[in-house]
């Protein structure tokens, strides 16, 4: 009887091992698959020390439109305290939303550099390409820098990749209205998105490679700009939101 029960005694204990071992198994593969699939979170930043753009609130609630329509959450703000490595955690992509001039302190600009170095994204929108224009590793990220602009009239661009997220529900040739940017430097490293045909309109300088549009993986991250978004009514252009979601969606990393 002794020998019997300590057989039974073994093949209890062997139960419980595993199913407690098949229990914490399945915890951690469900924790897993639930941390993987937290809804995305972005911060749009609007700061300006130089022209501010009257699109800004408009902008701002197009994206965040998006955000419920695309199931990611937005916050907005223009404190530059708000950019600090603790606070960040909190986000997948931080959009520079027509900032200009000179925004962000040391510190702020260290957490920003961290934020992209962890694997997250960076969103540049019109004037961005017009803030910290001193500051090289933005200027890289970014992947240009603000040299002025004609009137806003109207032009031709040119899709010169059809398959990003941001440009593939565009057509071939988009004809709008918009505020063209020239650029005094811009980074051969990135990938050009879409080109604008300066026979089709006055005040152009880089002839027949002039981008305004584009993204690339950068010191760890993504980042994708766009120069266009200068009018109000932009923000409530559905091609042109499409083309904003694109990007925020690349940016995210999905």
């Amino acid at each position: 009887m002794n020998q019997l029960s300590s057989i039974r005694k073994y093949f209890l204990y062997t139960a419980i091992l595993l199913t407690s071992y098949f229990l914490v198994s399945f915890y951690q593969k469900n924790t897993e698959q639930t941390a993987s699939d937290k809804i995305k979170k972005v911060l749009i930043f609007s700061k300006t020390n130089g022209f501010r753009h009257e699109s800004i609130t408009a902008g701002i609630a197009a994206i965040k439109k998006l955000g419920q329509e695309n199931h990611f959450l937005v916050d907005a703000t223009e404190d530059s305290l708000v950019i600090n490595s603790k606070n960040l955690k909190q986000y997948q992509v931080v959009i520079f939303l027509s900032a200009s001039g000179h925004v962000l302190g040391e510190n702020q600009k260290l957490a920003l550099q961290k934020f992209i170095q962890k694997g997250n994204g960076f969103v540049g929108i019109h004037s961005a390409t017009n803030c910290e224009p001193d500051w090289s590793w933005y200027t890289q990220m970014i992947g240009g820098v603000f040299d002025g602009h004609p009137e806003p009239q109207n032009a031709k661009l040119l899709i010169v990749n059809p398959e990003h997220p941001s440009t593939k529900h565009l057509p071939e040739i988009w004809e709008r209205k918009d505020e063209w940017y020239n650029f005094k430097y811009l980074n051969p490293d990135v990938n050009v998105l879409i080109k604008i045909d300066e026979s089709s309109y006055k005040g152009g300088k880089h002839g027949n490679n002039h981008p305004l549009a584009w993204y690339h993986e950068y010191d760890g991250g993504r980042a994708f700009y766009t120069a266009l978004g200068h009018s109000s009514e932009s923000y409530s252009d559905s091609l042109f939101v499409q083309h904003l979601l694109g990007g925020i969606t690349y940016a995210m990393g999905k």
